[in-house]
């Protein structure tokens, strides 16, 4: 081994634990969770500031967001154009941000969920606000850049916004261990609350909730738990709960309809499709009978649902319902996780907007300060021209005398008049008097001779005047905090006063719905299934009707009533139930449903054995047999469980349930292996045992043979079965007793 080179030695784990903390931190920081300072991820950030160096400014042409997309990938965000377009479509679209950031032209998808466009057709530039308070100070040294992933550019750290960005639109993210869920709130009364921190520190939640009211989400909607929001702010975590808003109107006939207007933010996207089909459901299961058609009329508009009643129904019963059963009333999870100070952080209502002030005088500070010193470096070149102005005839001899320029600025700035020649010894001891400084001896060998023109002059004594008072007033502003507050609260009402909107979502107190089911009336009813497993109930009449086509058609038949259950036993040792209310009541003619799409059963792994309603086994016994010969006998009410599927027995993993059926201690059984042994069995032989044990010998089976068929003998009854071209009479055989091996036939 070289003296360069040397082994390190750690402990697994502790290398395990340090790289995964540091991918978990880097995903938080660079990845998903927003800055509180500007509310914006690296990919936001990333693609405003690069719209903002193309110059796709508002009063610019769109530009195509495939060159916006890959400018951002080329020079700031490695991570692929499909992140930087979605992060692009999504501060266009104004039905998921309360103030959309960038102005798309073009399909950039819609509140149903469709997707936007190809980056190829849309088009984009920034929104006037955008540029105005979120990238407007750039060029001012408001915040510090760093270098991009390759080191080519530089890019914010944070971008200058003036406004809590992180509020206003809120925020949604996924980063590794923890998630950020902010909702967006009401432009006006965020800076409302801005305004009351800035005049009172000390504001408590209470108090701020006085003009920051609640979340204001793009979609509208209702909070019904508005008590609630208090703690929510104050915590920085909660849950808010969302209604969909829904206008009853008369309709021809003396019909009513409900029309959904605004929907819950939660809802946006394939929402909007599955709560139309949770609608549908609630009518196929029975849950309603009022609804007669269901349409979805929104368009570019606004929403528009419209769910048509039957005459007389109780259109407020059925709002409630909906309410209740699907996502037209739906929780919004808040977790107002941001990156504080470089790290991630839950905070509430009024800590988010201290780091939204304190960010705002940092801002300032930064600005001023180097406004003031372009004004300072203005006024030291406005004086040296009006210094200038006054001694032009000196100045024009030391020009005219100079032999190059170097001579001629060292006799400004140190009065050095050995290398030039002068008129009279006066003029050279004037000049030896002259101290301009660097850049005021450039200028005035730089100033141009129509500034010797008396306007002129009359120009740049104003200008200087006008300098002079911008340096007092941004001086006022750096050494008087009072100063800069007044300054920051003028920003913020002429924002207001220009951007803000009326208020869309409603904050109101609401009771817990209860939705009290009428009780359904209990009918007899005959379930049907044919050998192709579709499956139907009809009612007793319809089958007696029928009853002849019916049997010939139909595999399983039995009567049950509507409330009942069924069960399916399989031989996988898996009993799977349906509700006969889920079972759809169909006509004789009907085909029916497959049972496979209304349970856990899956024909296509295992086989019913067994199917009967659970009413139909009340106070009797189940008899097992299984393909290994094991049986037993188990109480039905074993079975009367609320789960859909449960194991119904214990099986070995090489064996499998042949037969089930109702156990009669009068009766008996006939086993029936596949080298042609038969045993019969009484069934009071059988010992009773609970669904979970395998069961107990009942033919002793000889190597690689195994029960194929189980027979149940009732009293009186023959069964014949053929063996080797002979008829096989089953009462005919002899009981034996349970573990023997029985007789070949």
């Amino acid at each position: 081994m070289s003296e360069t080179e040397r082994i390190i030695q750690t402990e697994y784990s502790d290398h395990l634990q340090k790289s995964y903390i540091d991918y978990a931190m880097s995903v938080i920081i660079s990845r998903a969770i927003p800055d509180v300072r500007d509310g914006l991820k690296p990919v936001q950030r990333r693609t405003l500031y690069d719209m903002y160096e193309l110059g796709i400014r508002y009063d610019r042409p769109y530009r195509k967001c495939a060159r916006i997309v890959g400018d951002t990938m080329g020079k700031y965000h490695p991570h692929g154009d499909s992140s930087i377009y979605d992060a692009l479509v999504v501060m266009a679209q104004e039905f998921k941000k309360g103030l959309p950031l960038v102005d798309g032209h073009g399909n950039f998808g819609s509140i149903e969920g469709d997707g936007a466009a190809a980056m190829r057709y849309t088009e984009a530039r920034l929104e006037k606000i955008t540029q105005e308070a979120y990238l407007g100070d750039l060029d001012k040294n408001v915040v510090d850049f760093m270098p991009n992933f390759d080191e080519t550019e530089k890019e914010p750290v944070v971008l200058p916004v003036r406004i809590p960005n992180i509020l206003i639109n809120g925020s949604e993210g996924i980063a590794v261990g923890m998630a950020t869920s902010i909702p967006p709130h009401n432009l006006g009364e965020v800076l409302d609350g801005v305004e009351a921190y800035i005049k009172n520190p000390d504001i408590n939640t209470e108090e701020m909730m006085k003009y920051i009211k609640g979340p204001d989400f793009p979609t509208g909607g209702i909070v019904v738990n508005q008590d609630e929001l208090k703690a929510i702010y104050s915590t920085g975590s909660g849950k808010i709960k969302v209604r969909g808003k829904v206008e009853i109107e008369k309709v021809k006939g003396g019909k009513e309809q409900l029309v959904i207007t605004e929907i819950p933010y939660t809802m946006i996207g394939a929402g909007i499709e599955k709560f139309l089909n949770d609608i549908k459901g609630l009518v196929e299961d029975r849950k309603t009978n009022d609804i007669t058609d269901i349409s979805n009329q929104s368009s570019k508009e606004g929403i528009r649902i419209v769910i048509e009643l039957k005459k007389g129904a109780d259109a407020t019963k059925l709002m409630n319902l909906l309410y209740k059963k699907t996502k037209l009333e739906d929780t919004f999870g808040v977790n107002m996780l941001c990156v504080a100070d470089g790290r991630p952080e839950t905070l509430g209502l009024v800590p988010l907007i201290r780091h939204n002030v304190e960010f705002q005088y940092e801002l300032c500070t930064r600005k001023y300060t180097t406004l003031l010193a372009k004004e300072k470096e203005k006024q030291e070149v406005q004086e040296g021209l009006i210094k200038a102005v006054n001694v032009i005839d000196l100045i024009i001899e030391i020009l005219r005398g100079s032999k190059n320029v170097k001579d001629a600025k060292a006799c400004l700035t140190e009065g050095k008049t050995d290398a030039i020649k002068f008129k009279s010894a006066k003029s050279e001891a004037d000049a030896k008097k002259l101290k301009f400084t660097e850049k005021q001896a450039s200028a005035i060998l730089e100033m141009r001779l129509y500034r010797l023109i008396g306007l002129e002059i009359d120009a740049l004594e104003k200008e200087h005047e006008e300098t002079l008072k911008k340096i007092a007033e941004y001086t006022d502003i750096l050494n008087n905090r009072a100063t800069m507050a007044r300054t920051i609260l003028k920003d913020i009402k002429n924002l207001k006063k220009e951007y803000a909107t009326d208020r869309k979502t409603l904050l109101t107190n609401a009771e817990e719905i209860v939705i009290e089911d009428a009780p359904i009336e209990e009918t007899e009813v005959t379930f049907l299934m044919d050998r192709f497993g579709y499956a139907k109930v009809v009612d007793l009449s319809v089958y007696e009707r029928n009853k002849e086509a019916a049997d010939a058609e139909n595999k399983i038949i039995f009567n049950c009533s509507n409330l009942d259950k069924i069960c399916i036993f399989t031989d996988k040792g898996r009993m799977h139930t349906i509700n006969v209310l889920n079972i759809p009541m169909g006509k004789f003619r009907d085909k029916g449903t497959p049972i496979d799409n209304m349970s856990n059963y899956d024909s296509s792994v295992e086989t019913y054995v067994y199917i009967q309603a659970l009413s139909n086994l009340k106070d009797r016994k189940l008899v097992f047999g299984t393909k290994n010969g094991l049986i037993k006998v188990v109480d039905s009410t074993e079975f009367d469980v609320t789960r859909k599927t449960i194991a119904s027995t214990k099986l070995a993993d090489d064996d499998e349930v042949v037969s089930i059926d109702v156990y009669n201690e009068k009766e008996t059984i006939v086993l029936q292996t596949s080298k042609g042994m038969f045993l019969r069995l009484n069934q009071e032989d059988i010992p009773e045992q609970k669904k979970n044990a395998a069961g107990v010998r009942g033919i002793k089976l000889g190597t690689g043979d195994f029960v194929t068929n189980i027979y149940h003998l009732k009293s009186g009854e023959n069964i014949v079965v053929e063996r080797s071209g002979k008829n096989l009479e089953l009462n005919r055989l002899k009981t034996a007793g349970r573990g023997t091996k029985g007789n070949k036939h």
